[in-house]
């Protein structure tokens, strides 16, 4: 916030804005904002609110302030194209263009706000994962073609083609494996979870992952370990956090000794929800923390193929937590474990908020 405070908020036909300039604004594929000659927010758009640009009724982000004390100065209309933090956690990133307009003589302005960060995400991303994909389709294309050949070698001798039919029914698998989350991986690329956004209770969601990860668990003697889990309410899309839950809850079965535990964790702090997951596993080496969410980077590429890792799953989870306007990190030492931590914007704030707007 940055100015100072009336005592009464202003509605937008008392200073001169008429229904029909509001109706028009609401059909306009773009955020608003109107502010009083106090810079004080009249009215704007409901989407306004998960942009996080807002501290009640005043203008909280200080690039978008500027360009408001900036029209103030000239009184002519000015756009600027701005780079702001998707949330308060994370290197997630909003590219919007912002236009500021005078309206009327009463002092008010207009912000318009568009969102172009899908636009040059998904450039980017698509460049380099056509190049990465082409790559890891090649290792189980050319092992079937392998294993074809030498089953058609092997037509007299039952147990070779058995065992060659066995070989080919783990690369198919791997096969649809990588598919499925590549298809993942870009659906989170093409969808924007806090433009349709609902409030979500994350516990029920790690929950509802607990049991999905349950049977693999059991199969490996892994005891999931959970304390109780609070109601912990984010903003955001509940399939992408269903996603990225499961994959920490599945990497930690897969990179765990049998007869060992997974623990698994939901806190929640004024601003912040925590979701943890702590395994008794191999451990990353230190050299490979940094890379690890990197996109088919695979700290044991014999171990991937033994568990029938994709490369993905911990990309997986960056996305949706940059997405989300959150971040993930880990702590590994080897030998002794691993633990993830995906940390993500409490909801309070933006709901209580949409409570105060009447919207």
């Amino acid at each position: 916030m940055f100015t100072s405070r009336r005592k009464r908020i202003e509605s937008p036909a008392e200073v001169g804005i008429s229904s029909g300039v509001i109706d028009l604004l609401k059909v306009i594929d773009a955020e608003y904002i109107i502010l009083s000659s106090q810079d004080m927010v009249l009215e704007n758009s409901q989407g306004i609110l998960s942009l996080g640009i807002l501290k009640e009724k005043w203008i909280g982000s200080q690039p978008i302030f500027n360009l408001v004390r900036a029209v103030r100065r000239s009184g002519k209309y000015q756009e600027e194209t701005l780079e702001l933090p998707r949330g308060p956690l994370g290197s997630g990133t909003r590219d919007l263009l912002v236009r500021v307009t005078p309206l009327g003589s009463e002092g008010l302005l207009g912000v318009l706000i568009f969102d172009d960060s899908e636009f040059t995400r998904l450039n980017s991303m698509r460049r380099d994962f056509v190049a990465n994909i082409s790559h890891e389709l090649k290792t189980p294309i050319g092992a079937l073609s392998i294993l074809a050949e030498a089953v058609l070698e092997g037509s007299n001798d039952p147990a070779a083609i058995k065992k060659f039919a066995s070989r080919m029914q783990i690369e198919a698998v791997r096969l649809s494996d990588l598919v499925q989350e590549v298809i993942n991986l870009s659906r989170l690329q093409d969808d924007d979870p806090l433009q349709d956004a609902e409030v979500l209770d994350l516990g029920v969601i790690v929950r509802s992952a607990i049991d999905e990860c349950r049977l693999s668990a059991e199969k490996r003697k892994i005891d999931i370990v959970i304390s109780d889990v609070p109601s912990c309410f984010v903003l955001g899309d509940q399939s992408q956090l269903h996603m990225a839950t499961s994959n920490l809850i599945q990497n930690a079965i897969n990179y765990s000794p049998e007869s060992t535990r997974v623990g698994v964790a939901v806190t929640c702090t004024d601003s912040l929800v925590e979701f943890t997951v702590t395994d008794q596993g191999v451990g990353i080496p230190e050299k490979d923390l940094e890379r690890i969410f990197e996109r088919f980077y695979r700290v044991d590429p014999a171990r991937s193929r033994e568990t029938g890792g994709t490369g993905l799953g911990l990309s997986i989870v960056k996305h949706v937590a940059s997405n989300h306007g959150g971040d993930i990190s880990v702590w590994s030492l080897e030998g002794q474990g691993s633990t993830f931590t995906l940390r993500l914007p409490r909801a309070k704030d933006l709901s209580s908020l949409s409570d105060e707007s009447g919207r």
